[in-house]
């Protein structure tokens, strides 16, 4: 499988740069008042984002697979104005006026969407946006919004596997200062949730689940992944839709197996949400 900067030429990305090796991201996300209150997960994320342009190098182009961005086939934000989206409900109006005003990157769309040859990936320049997955997490990371920063929507009616393989597509991105952040959870089961809990307790099969993912995570085995449904009810405990997961198959796609690898934030949100997020690199 070709990699983007073997099927565009490292000079036909849409104006970015060599860089050096940039890191990849797996954030949990969960609720979307966390990217408001003041908490051990926004906290994270400020003090993450400190490390861009110091110990880590500075992106020049952010590129976010969120959970909640599901299509037929696969698209990528390619306005130059990328709304703000608040596609949540009951929550304070608080939360409903925050803006992310981070610029598109149509060049790069155009650039990436080429050189993806399998799947498709078509431009959306009027329909989406930046959705709270997005947001919510760079928001905290990069609160300048000065970043250009586009979206990568799911085919939910694929399987795994393929998610998986687009990601592997986008590797070469890193070489180009792109930061892949994919932004889910571990574990999302918003019916089970139990408001209140200790973010140190939750389900058993949540525990369980969580568990296995990191420890294939810490293995290197990110293709077997994508076979989470293997391990049966646990999993469907864990992810009754797996939306939340998925993003972790782009980010898992786009590394070397052999990278180090850092968790931070594993703990839970109300019982049934895992928080664990991951740096490579």
């Amino acid at each position: 499988m070709s990699g983007i900067t073997e099927a565009a030429g490292l000079g036909e990305l849409g104006g970015l740069k060599k860089s050096p090796h940039m890191p990849v991201l797996f954030l949990g996300h969960g609720s979307p008042m966390n990217a408001i209150e003041d908490n051990e997960y926004r906290r994270s994320w400020q003090a993450l984002g400190a490390q861009f342009g110091k110990q880590l190098p500075q992106p020049q182009l952010i590129l976010c697979i969120s959970a909640h961005w599901l299509t037929q086939g696969w698209w990528l934000t390619g306005m130059d104005k990328p709304k703000t989206i608040h596609d949540f409900g009951g929550f304070p109006q608080e939360l409903f006026d925050q803006q992310y005003p981070a610029p598109g990157a149509p060049a790069a769309a155009q650039a990436i969407s080429r050189a993806i040859k399998q799947p498709p990936v078509g431009l959306d320049k009027d329909g989406w946006g930046l959705d709270h997955g997005t947001w919510s997490v760079l928001k905290p990371m990069f609160p300048k919004a000065n970043i250009p920063v586009l979206q990568l929507s799911m085919d939910y009616a694929r399987p795994p596997a393929e998610h998986f393989a687009l990601g592997q597509q986008l590797k070469g991105l890193r070489e180009r200062g792109v930061l892949i952040v994919g932004s889910g959870n571990i574990v999302h089961n918003l019916r089970a949730t139990r408001r209140g809990t200790p973010a140190n307790q939750a389900y058993d099969w949540a525990i369980e689940f969580d568990s296995k993912v990191a420890a294939q995570m810490e293995k290197g085995d990110l293709a077997a992944l994508a076979d989470f449904q293997r391990l049966g009810p646990v999993a469907q405990l864990a992810h009754p839709t797996h939306d939340h997961y998925l993003p972790l198959l782009y980010a898992a796609g786009a590394v070397d197996p052999k990278e180090p690898l850092r968790f931070f934030n594993d703990s839970y949100q109300s019982a049934s949400i895992s928080m664990r997020s991951a740096i490579w690199g």
